[in-house]
């Protein structure tokens, strides 16, 4: 799995992006699961994805309402199927409001860069 860590901070809030090739929910799953591993992303407030397969989109918010569908969103518009996208918040004690989904984007937008060399 590739993980870029530390690439946003706000306000005490910080942001990690991980992502791995993947084609079903349930590897998905199995991936978010052994990122979790470490002890640093177990501990983490937020671990929000998505993935768009052949048999549809597939996300999952873990808490951090509407962030899978920023995920799912810049994934279609860039075209990149069967390939999950983790973004990972460590909640920093103030609320950001709409900036949340902005550091979702930026977060994306920093891995598809990354991914594409």
């Amino acid at each position: 799995m590739r993980i870029i860590e530390n690439i946003i901070s706000d306000r005490g809030s910080k942001y990690a992006v991980s992502g791995a090739p993947c084609s079903s929910e349930d590897e998905a799953k199995r991936l978010v699961k052994e990122l979790c591993r470490k002890k640093k992303y177990a501990k983490a407030t937020h671990n929000t994805w998505g993935l768009l397969t052949e048999a549809g989109p597939v996300k999952n918010d873990d808490g951090e309402s509407g962030a899978g569908m920023v995920i799912l969103r810049m994934l279609e518009r860039e075209g990149v199927q069967d390939h999950l996208v983790v973004v990972t918040r460590w909640f920093g004690g103030k609320h950001l409001g709409g900036d949340r989904f902005r550091h979702v984007q930026e977060a994306v937008r920093i891995y598809l860069e990354d991914l594409r060399g």
